[in-house]
C-alpha cells in the first residue's frame, strides 16, 4: 500500500529537515536562496539564520513496513506559495503540521487548512534547540486543537523521532477513514 502525506507548517519550521531526515531516497527540494525582493513579505523573525526557502515542494519516500509506503510532500510554508497547497494536498491521506513554540502562529493556517478541507492531520512541535518548551497540553490549547488531534513532540532532524510523528499521522487518518486499523509498526 501507498500513501500519501503532506508535511505543512508555517515558514522555517523544519518541514525540509523533516522530509530529508526520514527519506529512504535522496529528497526532490526546490529550496531557493531568500532574496532582497522577497524580505519585505518574507517575515525571518525567530530564524533569522535561515537563508532558503522552499518554492515548490520537497518530496521522499519512507517505507515504514514491508506492505506500507509514504510519500511525503512537504508543503511551503510561506503564504504567497499556498496556492500550491490545493494541488499537493489531493489524494493526501492526512497531514503533519509541524509548528515552533517560538512562532507558534505560523501554525494557525495550516490548522484551518486542514479542519475546513477533513483531512486528518497530526502536529508534531518541533523542539528547536534553545527554544522554550511547553507542556502538550499548552500547546493544544494555543492552537485550539480537537482532543482527538494528535500532538506529538519531536526533533524534525532525527530519523526516529520523524518516523514516530509519520506513524502517528497514518495511524490517526486510518482510523479518522474507518481504513485498516493494524499497528503500522516501523521498522
Amino acid at each position: 500500500m501507498t500513501l500519501k502525506i503532506l508535511v505543512a507548517g508555517g515558514f522555517g519550521v523544519g518541514k525540509t529537515t523533516l522530509v530529508g531526515a526520514v527519506s529512504e531516497i535522496r529528497p526532490l527540494r526546490t529550496e531557493e536562496d531568500l532574496s532582497e525582493i522577497g524580505r519585505p513579505v518574507d517575515d525571518t523573525g525567530g530564524v533569522e539564520g535561515k537563508t532558503t526557502t522552499t518554492v515548490a515542494m520537497d518530496f521522499g519516500r519512507i517505507t515504514l513496513r514491508e506492505d506500507l509506503v509514504l510519500y511525503l510532500f512537504g508543503t511551503p510554508g510561506q503564504d504567497r506559495f499556498w496556492f500550491l497547497w490545493d494541488e499537493l494536498a489531493q489524494g493526501a491521506l492526512g497531514a503533519v503540521i509541524l509548528a515552533d513554540t517560538r512562532r507558534l502562529e505560523e501554525s494557525f493556517a495550516a490548522v484551518d487548512y486542514f479542519e475546513r478541507r477533513g483531512i486528518p492531520f497530526t502536529v508534531a512541535v518541533n523542539c528547536f534547540d534553545g527554544a522554550t518548551r511547553f507542556p502538550a497540553d499548552t500547546v493544544r490549547a494555543a492552537l485550539d486543537l480537537d482532543p482527538e488531534v494528535p500532538l506529538l513532540m519531536c526533533d524534525a532532524r532525527e530519523r526516529e523521532s520523524a518516523k514516530e510523528v509519520l506513524v502517528a499521522v497514518v495511524e490517526h487518518a486510518l482510523a479518522r477513514v474507518g481504513g485498516d486499523r493494524r499497528e503500522p509498526a516501523a521498522t
